[in-house]
Formats: structure tokens, C-alpha cells, sequence
């Protein structure tokens, strides 16, 4: 069935062959689905939805590829209500009436555009209990990396602000079809039970983004448009962004905020 799709470049598609992965991949899901909606992004020609739809309830997949949404259409005909798919850009997709009960992410997710889809899963983390996803490993070590590594950046902190991020295995590219040029890593997002909000989600965002603007250099250099001259000689500001963990970066806006509001 797979071969009559042939995986475009434009759509940064990898199509996932190798069976035993995809056990692992169901395994990993199983391990943290609580009962959750399923849904699948990218599913291709549906070598993960099979495997989903034999072992959960109901499976929804969103496919921009119009060749793979009428061959899904068809394979799973039988299926009646439990399996739906809609043809549609994720990233432009409207979620509000596709989240109204607890939903989870899952897919092998098009290299070119998953951290693009990690940030809408953290726009809608309240009606988001865990993400398993597929990524290309570079990306993936980005987003699980702690930090003091030299790839925790940007995506690693607003990611593990909501969830607890594990990088579950790595994937080799003769799994697919065609083979990517890079490895590829599994990784799990599980939403934290507490998550804090008793700080400025909007001035966080900002020291964030600002401080790894000029990763390699102080924090007193990228945040010199929001703090002031006098904080800015505080010692914390001659560490760089990197060196900070979410938690620093929290307590930082908190300080910023405190002196802001005075």
C-alpha cells in the first residue's frame, strides 16, 4: 500500500517501514495513554495507524498530503467512527473543537516542521496530557536537553515548562522509506501535575528568547532592552542562557518583575 505514495521532499516526508519500531513507538504510548483521544499527525500512508487503530479505541489524523488522505480514506472504510481524518496544515489547523476533551499527540512527525508543532502542542497544553513523538535526533536532543549542554535552548525551556521531556529511543535511517540522511529519536512529553503560574508568562518569554538571542555571550548583553542598567550589574546576568535552568528563568522574570513594578 505504501508504494503506490511516493514520499515528497516538500512535505519533509520519511515514511516509517520498520515494524519493530513501530511496536516501540505503540509500547511507549501505551505506557502513558490514560484513555486520552487520539491524534496522529502526518500519518502518511499509515504504517502507525494501523498499529493505533489495533490497539486504542479511536484514532483522528490530520494529513496535509491529499494522495494519503484518499488512500487512508479507503484503507480504513471499514473503520466507521473510529477512525476520522482530516485534510488539513496542522500548524493552521483550528483545535478548539478537536480538544474538547483530554487529547494526545502522536505521529511521525515531518522533520521540517516539528518544532513548529511542539509550540502549538505547548499553546494548548491544558488539553494536552503527553505527546510521543518522532523527530530528527538533532531536534529531539534540543528539546530533552537540560541545561549546561550546548543544545538546550529556546524550545528546551518552553517545552519543559509544561511537561517532563524523555528522549526515548533513537531510530536508525534504514527504517524508512526513503532513508533520511540523519538519525531520527522518539521522544515523550508528559504534562507536569503542577505547573506554575504565578509569574509573567510574557515577560518569560521574552527573557528567554532575548537571553539566547546572543547565546554565547552574557545575559547582561541580550537583555539590555529589558532590564535596567543598575540590575543588569547583578550577578546573575554574567552567566549565560544556557546556564540557566527553568526554574532560574522563572525566578529571574519574578526579579525583573518585582523591580518593573516599583
Amino acid at each position: 500500500m505504501s508504494n503506490s505514495v511516493t514520499a515528497l521532499k516538500s512535505y519533509g516526508q520519511h515514511f516509517l517501514t520498520d515494524k519493530n519500531v513501530l511496536e516501540k513507538i505503540i509500547e511507549v504510548i501505551k505506557g502513558y495513554n490514560k484513555g486520552e483521544k487520539l491524534i496522529e499527525i502526518g500519518p502518511g500512508t499509515g504504517a502507525l495507524t494501523d498499529y493505533l487503530l489495533r490497539s486504542f479505541p479511536s484514532v483522528t489524523c490530520i494529513e496535509v498530503d491529499r494522495r494519503c488522505v484518499e488512500l487512508l480514506t479507503n484503507k480504513y472504510a471499514d473503520k466507521g467512527q473510529h477512525f476520522s481524518i482530516i485534510e488539513a496544515d496542522f500548524l493552521r489547523q483550528e483545535m478548539s473543537s478537536l480538544l474538547n476533551t483530554p487529547t494526545a499527540i502522536v505521529g511521525n512527525f515531518p522533520y521540517n516542521i516539528s518544532s513548529q508543532i511542539v509550540f502549538k502542542i505547548l499553546d494548548h497544553y491544558q488539553s494536552i496530557p503527553y505527546m510521543v513523538g518522532m523527530f530528527q535526533k538533532e531536534m529531539a536532543e534540543r528539546i530533552a536537553s537540560s541545561h549546561g549542554s550546548k543544545e538546550y535552548g529556546v524550545i528546551s525551556v518552553f517545552a519543559q515548562l509544561f511537561y517532563d521531556v524523555k528522549l526515548e529511543f533513537d531510530i536508525t535511517p534504514n527504517s524508512f522509506a526513503p532513508p533520511p540522511k540523519v538519525m531520527s529519536s522518539v521522544i515523550s512529553m508528559q504534562r507536569k501535575e503542577n505547573i506554575r503560574q504565578d509569574f509573567d508568562f510574557k515577560l518569560f518569554k521574552n527573557i528567554v528568547k532575548a537571553g539566547f538571542n546572543q547565546r554565547r555571550k552574557m545575559l547582561r548583553n541580550g537583555l539590555s532592552g529589558i532590564v535596567s542598567k543598575e540590575m543588569l550589574q547583578q550577578d546573575i546576568f554574567t552567566k549565560r542562557a544556557e546556564q540557566l535552568s527553568v526554574e532560574d528563568f522563572i525566578a529571574l522574570t519574578k526579579r525583573v518583575a518585582s523591580i518593573k513594578a516599583n
